[in-house]
């Protein structure tokens, strides 16, 4: 019996048209011979593109996570200890910035106080420094009575310092705008104040102040023991965490130095830059050439690296399509997951837990083909607000079932969590990669220059094998 011979499926394929006469495959073939062409082109540039960087000896790094896991922050870390000339000049204008938070913060706990005296039961947005925090399904509830009546009238006598407060902080909007940010003003949707993240340079860059930023400077100073004994009293703090309003450590350390940062001569130190917080939209892009000093960014081994490239993606929900296009070519990804976050939900999204999504983003990073060579940094962030969350009783197996019953304690859950997010690196990446776990806390500038050091250090050693294939 004759064998049935079975067709090749790739000349099927590859097999002209039926019935394709000779001018038809002489145009066909000449398309095809086109089309090849021009995806060499294309495979050939990207290639160059990838040699020239390495050649020039340009380390790319991306930062990512969700919004507030501290990307911005570690991105200023870097910034303070690799780049400290442009640190030094760009020092000034933060002091706007701050005052903003500080004033913001402070209007945050009056509308807090005023909420609870007209019988609102509801929450209010939060503004620069102040977290809102959207609680878990699991998380206990509590009453809609924030306290009594007599409390609530202590708790309002401060609120004639609202209007000067009001004023303050439209002066210093009104004036990182005029020094060439793009301002975006607050919303009932979102009462915070953001710039694009393309205008953060020429803000940094003009740092001038007028006459009316130094009026704020008095008025802040005029009102700093009034404010200070409201941040202190019960009753306040009370109606705070009634009402889900967490202070952030930023908020609360620039409440506690008000008498510091109200003075006119003020000047911002490191760790008050590192705390502050400028809400951008968009890609910031940071160039840092380093100097060849011992221990800076300039060298490893026979590597000498001229420049790094730092990009810090919005990480909001509505912002993560801009990730993609940054994921070429990249030497490293520092990814931020907050850990204190166990117990709260997306701002965007409160159907999300904050630290599910986190896991959700890191496996999709893993999994990503565009990233299958690239080293990973995890950074299990904001540990120091974690271990005070427990030490106030929280309770994780309350909003995590599969803790267990490990001990409800800092170093316990945080082994817990790296083992975690390992498993996941290891299971979905498609290539072996280098693959780093830190715990931080971003805000300590003094231990994150060491873990940046390490971290650096392991970038510089990724990239040198690579260069060393060209």
């Amino acid at each position: 019996m004759k064998k049935r011979s079975v067709p090749d499926p790739f000349a099927v394929l590859t097999a002209p048209p039926p019935g394709e006469t000779a001018e038809e495959r002489a145009a066909r073939e000449s398309q095809e011979s086109e089309a090849r062409q021009v995806s060499e082109r294309i495979d050939e540039q990207l290639k160059q593109e990838h040699i020239a960087l390495l050649k020039r000896h340009v380390v790319r790094v991306l930062l990512l996570g969700q919004s507030e896991s501290g990307k911005s922050t570690t991105l200023k870390n870097f910034r303070m200890h690799y780049a400290a000339e442009e640190w030094k000049r760009e020092r000034a204008a933060w002091r706007v910035v701050i005052r903003l938070n500080l004033v913001r913060s402070v209007l945050t706990i009056l509308a807090a106080v005023q909420n609870a005296l007209d019988g609102d039961s509801g929450t209010q947005p939060s503004l620069s420094g102040i977290n809102q925090v959207p609680r878990s399904p699991l998380s206990p509830s509590s009453s809609d009575d924030d306290t009594d009546p007599i409390a609530l009238t202590e708790a309002d006598a401060h609120a004639h310092i609202r209007e000067p407060l009001t004023r303050a902080d439209y002066v210093l909007r009104t004036h990182l705008v005029a020094d060439g940010a793009a301002g975006i003003l607050p919303t009932a949707d979102n009462p915070e104040f953001r710039i694009r993240a393309c205008d953060v340079h020429a803000f940094l860059a003009g740092g001038g102040e007028e006459s009316d930023v130094h009026d704020v400077a008095d008025v802040l100073a005029q009102y700093a023991d009034e404010i200070t004994s409201m941040w202190r009293e019960p009753n306040v703090r009370r109606i705070l965490q009634r009402r889900g309003i967490e202070m952030e450590d930023n908020a609360s350390f620039f409440v506690n130095d008000i008498d510091r940062i109200a003075r006119r001569d003020y000047e911002p130190s490191d760790d008050d830059i590192v705390r502050a917080r400028l809400r951008t939209m968009g890609v910031q892009e940071y160039r840092i050439f380093p100097d060849p000093t011992p221990g800076n960014l300039s060298s490893i081994g026979k590597l000498r690296v001229r420049e790094w490239l730092l990009y810090d993606v919005g990480g909001s929900r509505t912002m993560r399509h801009y990730w993609i296009p940054y994921f070429d070519n990249m030497d490293a990804i520092i990814f931020l997951a907050p850990v204190s976050c166990f117990d709260e939900r997306l701002a965007e999204d409160p159907t999300v837990n904050r630290l599910e999504d986190s896991v959700l983003l890191w496996r999709a990073v893993c999994s990503s083909k565009l990233l299958a060579g690239t080293t990973l940094v995890l950074f299990l962030n904001k540990v120091d607000l974690l271990r005070k969350k427990l030490n106030r009783g929280v309770q994780v197996k309350r909003y995590l079932p599969s803790y267990g019953d490990r001990p409800n304690e800092t170093n316990s859950f945080l082994k817990y969590l790296r083992t975690k997010f390992r498993d996941i690196e290891r299971h979905a990446s498609t290539l072996p990669r280098n693959c780093s776990i830190y715990t931080t806390s971003v805000t300590d500038t003094r231990a994150t220059a060491l873990t940046l050091t390490t971290v650096k250090d392991g970038i510089l050693r990724s990239h040198l094998k690579t260069a060393d294939f060209i």
